[in-house]
C-alpha cells in the first residue's frame, strides 16, 4: 500500500485576503512539478474542498496559470464572510485557508 501524498509535498503556498475575498497562489517546490499541479489542482476541486465555506449562489472560484513561475492562483470571493475585520468567523484570515488547501491529497 502506497502513502497518499499531500499537496504540501510538493507545492507551497502564499496567501492574501481583500475584503471578503481570499486569494491563495500554489506554487510547485520544483517547476517539473507544475503540470500535476496544473491537471489536479482544478477550479472543481477546490471549490470542493472549501464548499462548506464559500456561498454557492456567490461568485465562482476562479483560477489563473503563471506556468512561467509554476504556480497556480485561486481568487475565493465570499470566503472570508465579510472580511477578517467583520467576521465571527475563526482564523479566517488567508493563510489558514492556504494551509487547509495543502492539506489535500494528490
Amino acid at each position: 500500500m502506497s502513502t497518499p501524498t499531500k499537496l504540501r509535498d510538493i507545492a507551497h503556498s502564499r496567501t492574501g485576503d481583500k475584503g471578503d475575498t481570499s486569494n491563495i497562489s500554489v506554487i510547485a517546490f520544483d517547476s517539473a512539478d507544475y503540470p500535476r499541479l496544473a491537471q489536479w489542482l482544478t477550479v472543481a476541486r477546490v471549490t470542493a474542498h472549501f464548499a462548506e465555506l464559500l456561498d454557492p449562489a456567490g461568485p465562482p472560484v476562479r483560477r489563473y496559470e503563471l506556468a512561467q513561475l509554476g504556480a497556480l492562483n485561486f481568487v475565493l470571493p465570499g470566503i472570508l464572510r465579510g472580511g477578517v475585520t467583520r467576521s465571527l468567523a475563526l482564523d479566517a484570515h488567508g493563510k489558514a485557508l492556504g494551509a487547509a488547501l495543502l492539506d489535500l491529497e494528490l
